[in-house]
């Protein structure tokens, strides 16, 4: 029967955000604007960290391909939510559906692995800066972030692999997106191993991270301390201040959505804290980068004048 039925369900359909027609309108508007600041934001800071010489060093690098992280993982939901906005019916066919999962899984744990590499980079800068260009050369730069997607292609094939084997018996997805904990409520079958296995992967992805993040920082901040001025002590901080801001931002958003009991929280609060978990952040990012940081600041001036004069 489960068989039968798997084989019958072609489509699903999104809960979407909200059921009341006259919301519909001002959401649209809303997220439109939302996702235009954050292709702005995060394809112009690509741009200003290739066309800036200045900019050609590791932690911009890195930071270039977070920007390309968060306008790719943005761009597997909003648009599609965009257009269910202003549709009848808020339908995705089945491949659509594990189309989105399986990329939404890609670029996000691959964002937790960069914003980690990341904190690596801010460790060898601060505690070890006389070898920092020998430790952080091109070479191994390029192998970390090879690392990073490897790890998002890994981790997101094996947990669509799993979604694939399920067979679905409805069709309502209480959603704005397909993502896998409401995917796994319309199964016909137990999803018990499948949500083991799926705890074990996010456990593994969320702690190898922010462990990793964490003991950096320890460092970095224990190397801080041992600083004799405070104008030295001020500046080795405001290095890694918005690399923290945009950590807090992903770790804190996506605890609250994946580490707490399934019936903690109602379906609007998971939606609120979702919704900010896939668009408000990646459009947080550039903003974070570049009001926090003195280098990226000097570099938009700098292409302004040269595109005005």
């Amino acid at each position: 029967m489960a068989t039968e039925n798997h084989s019958t369900v072609t489509e699903f359909i999104l809960g979407g955000l909200t059921n009341q027609p006259k919301l519909q309108l001002p959401l649209f508007l809303l997220f439109l604007g939302i996702y235009l600041v954050t292709v702005t934001g995060n394809l112009g800071m690509i741009t200003l960290i290739c066309v800036n010489a200045q900019l050609h060093t590791p932690m911009y690098y890195f930071l270039g391909n977070l920007s390309l992280l968060d306008f790719c993982y943005s761009s597997v939901i909003t648009p599609k939510m965009l257009v269910n906005f202003v549709s009848q019916k808020n339908i995705i066919s089945y491949a659509g559906c594990m189309s989105q999962l399986y990329f939404f899984l890609v670029f996000v744990i691959a964002e937790g692995y960069m914003l980690t590499v990341m904190a690596y980079d801010r460790y060898v800068a601060i505690c070890s800066p006389l070898l920092y260009n020998i430790t952080m050369s091109p070479l191994v730069c390029s192998l970390l972030v090879a690392v990073v997607y490897l790890m998002g292609l890994i981790g997101s094939t094996i947990e669509i692999s799993l979604m694939l084997k399920l067979p679905y018996c409805e069709v309502l997805i209480s959603h704005y997106f397909c993502d896998i904990l409401p995917l796994m409520k319309l199964s016909c079958s137990s999803t018990r191993d499948i949500e083991i296995t799926i705890f074990f992967l996010a456990g593994f992805n969320i702690i190898v991270s922010s462990l990793t993040v964490l003991v950096s920082y320890a460092f970095i901040f224990s190397s801080i301390l041992h600083i004799s001025t405070r104008e030295g002590r001020s500046k080795a901080f405001s290095t890694c201040s918005s690399h923290l801001a945009a950590v807090g931002l992903f770790y804190g958003s996506a605890s609250f959505m994946y580490l707490k009991p399934s019936t903690a929280s109602s379906l609007a609060q998971e939606n609120v804290a979702s919704v900010f978990y896939t668009t408000v952040i990646p459009m947080l990012n550039p903003l974070i980068y570049s009001l926090r940081n003195k280098d990226v600041k000097a570099a938009m001036q700098k292409t302004l004048r040269r595109k005005m004069f």
